[in-house]
């Protein structure tokens, strides 16, 4: 009776093993890709780590290790939701590995990217990359067209080897953590974080020219590009891209937060404060960067000294359920403890700006406006430089700290 017993336990526990082994991803280092329309690929890598009985993914870019940690898996189906940005994975599990599609959803509808992943794989583009004599570490200039229309941006490289990291920043931002390859006479980046989805590929014409650009965004999104050496280069004031309507010299905007409560800037909790105001939406990668700084450092350091903040959230619907939703997974990954504030207004052209009719142009997300102790506004700073842009975070933290120091001292 004890031999068959133990036979039971021996059994149940030899299948119960082989069952979790068999419906779990298997733990270590995987590549992925993302296939556009155009049949282009956004490679990224990815770990699977074990934590208990649950697995987390951790995304490779450059410096980062984005954690994701929603997945379920139902036989043989893995659904993977990311932490931001309102986008999942919904995947096939196989001896090969994982195939399927990256779901992204908008206000009112999905875009979708065909993918597929396999185990052991470290390498993003190549498995084999020669060593190169070519040398892009530094700053550059560099021109993106769309569909007819020029953008300059500031491109900013490290080169260690073959392998390149760095981003572009452009007025209202950055392209966050990039990172890749040299091969022959060719510049391989990508970056994927649910919100980004990017490859960069160029000619290397020399060490100071890049041509024949190709940047792939997204399912469908293709545009040209070029890049010349410049340690010159830079972007505009960030300080002097929006402005107040002449004649102005406050805000002022009541907005319901994720609960359905109406917060005002003119409530007692702010009088007095320097106030920052950050113009957001779950959906924008920079504004997740700049979220982050925000939490763990800069409302840490000043609060206690009479700094508010208040998030104004430009959702992609009107829908207040839905806002909310995706506004509180941002809320939760961040841990969020000012006051975030549900518009009502989609991300637009021209949008923000009929929601604060204060401001004569909004150049796009994010957008800070920092508020004295008399409710003037004292800065509006277009854009955010997150950490993927080294040096020019770092100086964006100490100038926006040293002005923050200056109101306070003011009487």
């Amino acid at each position: 009776m004890r031999a068959k017993y133990f036979l039971l336990i021996f059994s149940f526990t030899l299948f119960t093993a082989l069952a979790f082994a068999q419906s779990h991803l298997k733990n270590g280092v995987w590549r992925g890709e993302l296939k556009t329309k155009s049949g282009a690929l956004i490679p990224f890598v990815f770990d699977v780590k074990q934590l208990g009985t649950k697995q987390q993914i951790f995304i490779h870019n450059a410096a980062e290790r984005f954690k994701v940690t929603t997945i379920r898996q139902v036989g043989d189906s893995v659904f993977i939701r990311m932490p931001l940005f309102n986008s999942e994975f919904k995947l096939k599990l196989d001896a090969e590995g994982l195939k399927g599609a990256w779901i992204k959803h908008y206000g009112d509808s999905d875009a979708s990217m065909d993918f597929h992943a396999e185990p052991g794989k470290a390498w993003r583009f190549f498995s084999e990359v020669s060593p190169t004599t070519y040398k892009l570490g530094g700053r550059w200039s560099a021109v993106f067209v769309d569909n007819g229309k020029a953008d300059t941006t500031v491109g900013e490289f490290t080169q260690v080897g073959s392998r390149v990291t760095g981003t572009f920043l452009t007025t209202t931002g950055d392209d966050r953590f990039l990172e890749g390859t040299i091969k022959d006479n060719k510049l391989y980046l990508s970056t994927f974080d649910g919100g980004h989805a990017y490859t960069f590929i160029a000619d290397i014409t020399d060490n100071n020219n890049l041509s024949n650009g190709e940047h792939y965004a997204g399912s469908s999104s293709v545009s040209q590009w070029s890049a010349k050496r410049d340690p010159k280069a830079a972007l505009p004031d960030a300080y002097a891209l929006t402005k107040l309507k002449p004649g102005f010299t406050k805000i002022a905007f009541t907005f319901p937060d994720i609960n359905g409560k109406k917060v005002s800037l003119s409530d007692a909790r702010f009088k007095n404060k320097v106030v920052i105001i950050q113009f957001m939406g779950s959906w924008c990668p920079n504004c997740m960067d700049e979220t982050n700084y925000f939490v763990n450092n800069y409302y840490k350091k000043y609060h206690a000294k009479g700094v508010e903040i208040i998030g104004l959230a430009y959702e992609r619907t009107t829908d207040f359920a839905k806002s909310k939703t995706t506004l509180q997974q941002l809320k939760t990954r961040f841990n969020v403890p000012y006051p975030l504030l549900i518009t009502g207004y989609t991300p637009a052209a021209g949008e923000p700006v009929k929601s604060i009719p204060q401001l004569a142009n909004y150049m796009g997300f994010p957008t800070t406006i920092i508020i004295d102790k008399y409710g003037n506004v004292s800065k509006i700073h277009t854009g955010f430089s997150g950490p993927g842009t080294g040096k020019y975070y770092t100086e964006f933290i100490a100038e926006f700290e040293k002005l923050t120091d200056n109101l306070l001292a003011e009487r």
